[in-house]
């Protein structure tokens, strides 16, 4: 039997960090985590983390919170009923760009489940040091867009969204020449099926009660928008290579089918499973392999109906306006994602009516000038950090 792949996990203490090590821990003969990385905020479940793995190196971004973790390994450690002799603390790396040193370092698969901009030069380190990445980093796309693409050799990318993890597998039903279109689905979030005129008075709390998943609050807001699909849209276009003309977008509330893609024979082939992330995280580790009993399966003794509506894009426009952003290139879809993030801010703090949202979003995009492909992340950066200001002077009613 070959050696356990070797997976560093970035963001660990996250979402997606927390299943992947539960992933690994289930299937001990075929994944072994040996680093870790997290922002600092919880050194405590960091410490535990590590411990509990073995693992040989740990990152925090948290240039302060390198002594508050070795407290906690200590901790962690007379917990567990341990002498200090009787283990080794990690390597301890720390500061803003420990995660890049640490995803540079050799593993066979770099875990990027890093929230925000923050984690593209993680990913664009691990690809440069020739490491396979599994990314559920959106930003490191959206953002990074061509840098991202430009640094990836052909199935170094793998991804971890449920979404583009369903295209990727239906993908294998046929050659990449006979790809006629790509099918996102979208849940439509809590106000599926209601026109424009019914959004003007929705409120925040109204906007975070997702029917399907429990994530965050820039997340779930995101897919009351339906930003988080035009998100999708420009990722599956960097993914895989199919234009946006050839991406389309259905809503299906059930979200069982996770996305679908159309042949040149007219055939469609669909993924299906329950909406478990532990499924897309499992396979991006392991791909192309499948671990097996990830999640429970679908239980076709039981009647169940599916459904699927087109996308109204006068109630929704988040997607029409992704769709142009992606087709401008460049740090357009940087200027895009980084106006949201204030637009949601703003809307969270009872600031910005909810379709004002997606409406902040398309006047930044219209006053921005023209700045070119980026060369490097801080040409990204910059550009983020453009759409904020103007996001922030038009939400204040001054000059952007």
């Amino acid at each position: 039997m070959s050696e356990p792949r070797e997976v560093t996990v970035l963001g660990s203490t996250g979402s997606i960090g927390r299943q992947a090590i539960a992933v690994a821990e289930q299937n001990p003969d075929r994944l072994r985590i040996t680093a870790l990385a997290a922002g600092g905020g919880d050194v405590a479940r960091l410490a535990e983390q590590a411990l509990a793995l073995g693992v040989r190196t740990v990152a925090v971004a948290r240039a302060t919170a390198a002594q508050d973790l070795q407290l906690a390994f200590y901790a962690a450690a007379s917990q567990r009923g341990w002498a200090r002799g009787e283990y080794a603390l990690p390597e301890i790396l720390a500061g803003p760009r420990a995660a890049e040193e640490l995803a540079a370092r050799p593993a066979d698969v770099v875990l990027n489940g890093i929230t925000g901009s923050i984690g593209l030069g993680p990913t664009l380190s691990a690809l440069r040091s020739g490491n396979t990445v599994a990314l559920a980093n959106k930003e490191s796309l959206v953002a990074g867009g061509e840098l991202v693409t430009a640094a990836a050799a052909p199935g170094q990318l793998v991804p971890v969204d449920s979404e583009h993890s369903a295209l990727a597998q239906c993908l294998r039903g046929g050659d990449r020449g006979e790809v006629a279109r790509l099918v996102l689905t979208a849940s439509g979030g809590p106000f599926r099926g209601r026109r424009a005129a019914d959004l003007a008075d929705v409120t925040p709390e109204q906007a975070l009660a997702h029917p399907t998943w429990d994530m965050g609050p820039v997340v779930t807001i995101n897919s009351a928008t339906l930003v988080n699909k035009g998100l999708e849209l420009i990722e599956a276009h960097l993914l895989f290579g199919v234009p946006y003309a050839d991406i389309d977008v259905v809503v299906h509330p059930q979200s069982i089918v996770h996305s679908m893609v159309t042949f040149a024979d007219g055939a469609t082939i669909a993924q299906a499973s329950p909406p478990d992330m532990r499924l897309p995280i499992a396979l991006a580790l392991a791909w192309p392999d499948r671990l097996p009993h990830v999640q429970p399966a679908l239980d076709w003794s039981a009647a169940r109906t599916w459904e699927f509506a087109p996308l109204d894009d006068e109630a929704f426009p988040a997607v029409r306006l992704a769709r142009a952003a992606g087709e401008a290139g460049g740090v357009v879809p940087a200027l895009y994602n980084a106006a949201n993030e204030e637009a949601v801010s703003a809307f969270l703090g009872g600031r910005l009516r909810f379709p004002d949202v997606v409406g902040l979003v398309a006047r930044t995009l219209d006053d921005a000038p023209d700045l070119g492909a980026p060369t490097c992340v801080d040409d990204v950066l910059a550009a983020e950090r453009w759409a904020r200001q103007h996001a922030r002077a038009a939400l204040a009613g001054g000059p952007s």
